[in-house]
């Protein structure tokens, strides 16, 4: 019986300690969860990553990327919305040539940092 109480006991002091922590610094918002939730939906797609794993090393027009992918210039388009909807990448035009590229550092930072933990 004393074991018991002696668990409680330790889980009674842990829940406090943690309750205060917890209080403290607060969960992420509600809304804000939701916003990195669908960010991250965007990212978990094989495709989409592969696009970010080229655009991490330069800019690629549609066609270069869809053939360094064996895809359709269409299937990379639709891609690429989805990845600028999400501002994971950027665009300018040269002429009728359209270039994508990531959309600051933040975008590049985050897929080394990934790919580096990964490779861990």
């Amino acid at each position: 019986m004393a074991k018991t109480t002696s668990k409680k006991a330790d889980e009674a002091i842990c829940s406090e300690r943690h309750a205060a922590t917890a209080a403290s610094i607060g969960p992420l918002a509600v809304d804000d969860a939701q916003r990195m939730g669908e960010f991250f939906n965007v990212l978990a797609d094989p495709t989409r990553l592969r696009l970010i794993s080229l655009l991490a090393a330069e800019e690629f027009c549609v066609c270069d990327l869809a053939s360094s992918l064996g895809m359709t210039d269409s299937a990379i388009s639709h891609q690429l919305r989805a990845l600028r909807a999400a501002r994971l990448v950027s665009y300018r035009k040269e002429g009728r040539q359209v270039f994508y590229r990531l959309h600051d550092h933040h975008v590049l930072d985050l897929y080394q940092t990934v790919r580096e933990h990964l490779d861990e």
